[in-house]
This record gives structure tokens, sequence and C-alpha cells, in this order.
């Protein structure tokens, strides 16, 4: 009969090879494949601006209050004539013309204002990052009905030396309030075209792409 130390120690020594095993592997679970979508892609009010997005103020009728490719700030600020230091991360298109209205009508009557959105990469909530050996590293801003195939042709694919079968995802559940990590499979994806590989993405989604080892 085993002394029950021999017993614990043999589990402890069981349990510690398995663990390092999964992390050797990485993970085993994988996301379903994408479906392709037959519904149109309809328009949407909820749009939050971002840092770095690129956006144009007209204000009708007043030429000299409007502006052109307005580049938001990294603290999530801009300013136009009038307007100074106004946050704008975090808005609407129509929540930002809203709060330049009300500081306006300070000045002119009733001002009519509109925000054009020219280039975006909204927040990071909505955004898909790109990390590790892809030929460009990058923030993508999340469109509808976006897959990991539309992500990687955007950013040129993987890098030269990338193991793409190693990638990861990552997804935030604030549900639950936990992070869940998925297995990507990118060489079967790009260089066999297996369909069964492309997954769909959601916003705020980060993935991993590892170098190959020699």
């Amino acid at each position: 009969m085993l002394h029950p130390f021999t017993i614990l120690r043999t589990a402890g020594l069981a349990f510690a090879a398995a663990a390092l095993s999964a992390c050797a592997g990485g993970p085993s679970v994988e996301l379903p494949p994408a479906e392709p979508s037959a519904e149109p892609v309809t328009p949407k009010e909820d749009y939050l601006i971002g840092p770095s997005d690129n956006i144009t103020i007209h204000v009708w009728r007043n030429p000299e209050l409007s502006a052109e490719d307005i580049q938001v700030r990294p603290d999530g600020r801009i300013t136009i004539p009038l307007v100074r230091d106004m946050v704008a991360v975090g808005k609407t298109p129509t929540q930002l013309q809203d709060d330049i209205r009300d500081v306006l009508a300070e000045y002119i009557e009733q001002p009519i204002v509109s925000v054009i959105v020219n280039e975006s990469i909204g927040e990071l909530s909505q955004q898909i990052r790109i990390t590790g050996a892809g030929a460009q590293p990058a923030a993508l801003p999340f469109r509808a009905n976006m897959t990991i195939l539309d992500a990687m042709i955007a950013v040129g694919g993987p890098g030269e030396f990338a193991a793409g079968n190693s990638a990861t995802l990552t997804r935030f559940d604030p549900v639950e309030g936990k992070s869940t990590l998925y297995r990507l499979r990118l060489k079967d994806l790009l260089n066999k075209g297996d369909a069964s590989a492309n997954v769909a993405l959601r916003p705020g989604d980060t993935i991993s792409i590892p170098e190959s080892r020699f």
C-alpha cells in the first residue's frame, strides 16, 4: 500500500505535467466557422468616435466655423473655432454635433451642425487588434460580418516566419467579466483554403500570431 504522501506527490506531478502540456500545446478551444450572411448590412447609429479618427465638422452658413480633416487627439478631444478642447471620444457623431451646437448657440442663432467621420478607427472596444508576427500589426475598425479572413487581408496576411496554426484569438466577455483564448488555424485558412478555419470576429477581439520556432 502506498504511503499517503507518495500518492499526493504522484498526483501533484501528474497535474503539473498536464498543465505544462496544455501550455506547450496552446489553447485547444476553437470557434465555429463563420457562416455566410445573406442579410444586408444596415447602417447603425451607435458608432463611437475613437482616438485618431478623422472627422469633418460643418456649420451651415458659417464656413469660418467649419473644419475639415480634424484628427481626434490622443487625449480624445478636438478644437475648432469657438469650441476648445471638447471631448469627442466615446460619443456618436450625432452626440458630438449636438454638443458642438450647444456651445455655438452662445455665439450664433440656431446653428445647424453636422459631423462626418472620414476615417474611422473607433474606440478600443470596437477595434480588432492584430499583434505578433503579422506582416503589418495594426488596429482595425470592426465592421459588420467581419471574419478572420477579412482581418488578414487588411493587414497583408501573416509575416514570412509566422506560425499561422499557432495563432490565438483573445475575446473578452463583459457579462462574465473574463477573457477566453481560442485557437486559430491561419495556415489552413490562407494556404489550404480551409473555410472551416474562417471564424467570425467580434468588437474588441485581439489576434496574436507567434513566430515559427526553427
